[in-house]
């Protein structure tokens, strides 16, 4: 069942130009001039419960603006949208108890309190029983380790700790949506296995739909069987993230062949063969034929001391699509 439901989303914003100079700046008393800039255009999107999702695109492609539409910040300019069957703008309040959010800029906690106290005035805001929420805390603790600074006021956190308190506070009430924006942006390597732990575990278990946006490949690869990718805040692709990347790329199979052996050979589905001192690169299209029966045909026609098949890189796919569009 659809949880999020988009039609012919619009979203434009009138941006004020002033002149150069005092001249321009006399001139805005009198008469001002406004550029009219399209944020997400025409935009149809459906989520089902308990999806995960990436949203990516280049900056400015329009991805906050859409979350901020989902949310209820923003009013679009046109079209439809439903949140679990609300409004999300004019039913802000009944939205955001259904809600979490996460901006990687922001927070929803408070600077000077212990972020024990932070905790639990959401609990109120959100209308938590006890119960629940030690349960909760308990949970959340065991993955992202909240006890090692739980007394802690927020403003001496750093930010590794303040993003996973951040991630705790968005699941605290168990909503039925998470929009994620950039959660895991400038966090190391260990917070960023521990965050994207959390966020699985949150999504398989509670059944919590989570709509990901990020520029972070690793989020993408780890979390998102599927993708929708914005350009200039249009949907250019929606789908498996693994059709994205093998619309895009050729596997490559690499051998270490045997001393002087020559490798030549022609098959149906080979693109291109690159030889280097010691071993040999074969770029092949999986859609007409399989690695398994290129290898066969090679091992039956030449010496093979080692070899393996070598993924498609992802991240060099995303630049791709950011860079050309589809």
């Amino acid at each position: 069942m659809s949880l999020i439901k988009a039609k012919n989303l619009d979203k434009t914003f009138r941006i004020y130009q002033r002149g150069e100079g005092l001249r321009g700046y006399l001139k805005s008393f009198i008469s001002r001039d406004f550029e009219e800039v399209n944020a997400v255009g025409d935009l149809n999107l459906e989520i089902d419960e308990g999806e995960m999702i990436g949203y990516i695109g280049a900056n400015g492609a329009g991805k906050s603006t859409t979350v901020k539409m989902l949310t209820g910040i923003l009013e679009p300019s046109s079209g439809k949208i439903e949140v679990d069957g609300l409004d999300p703008h004019k039913h802000r309040k009944k939205n955001a108890m259904n809600i979490g959010v996460v901006f990687g800029q922001k927070t929803q906690l408070w600077w000077d309190l212990p972020v024990r106290e932070s905790f639990k005035l959401l609990k109120e805001v959100y209308e938590v029983s006890e119960e629940d929420y030690e349960a909760r805390i308990d949970e959340f603790d065991e993955v992202l380790q909240l006890s090692d600074f739980w007394d802690q006021p927020v403003r001496k956190l750093s930010l590794g700790q303040k993003m996973r308190c951040e991630l705790a506070a968005a699941f605290l009430h168990h909503p039925k949506i998470v929009y994620l924006d950039e959660p895991t942006i400038g966090l190391d390597v260990a917070v960023k296995e521990r965050i994207r732990n959390f966020i699985k575990k949150m999504n398989e278990e509670e059944e919590i739909t989570v709509m990901l946006t990020t520029h972070d490949i690793g989020d993408i690869e780890d979390l998102c069987d599927r993708v929708v990718v914005l350009d200039e805040g249009r949907k250019i692709y929606d789908g498996e993230l693994d059709t994205l990347v093998n619309r895009f790329t050729s596997r490559r199979l690499v051998m270490e062949l045997r001393d002087g052996e020559e490798f030549d050979l022609e098959m149906e589905g080979i693109k291109e063969v690159k030889r280097e001192e010691g071993s040999v690169e074969v770029v092949f299209d999986r859609d007409e034929v399989s690695a398994s029966d290129l290898m066969r045909k090679i091992l039956d026609s030449y010496d093979v001391l080692d070899f393996r098949i070598r993924e498609p890189d992802i991240e060099s796919v995303v630049k791709k699509v950011y860079n050309e569009g589809l």
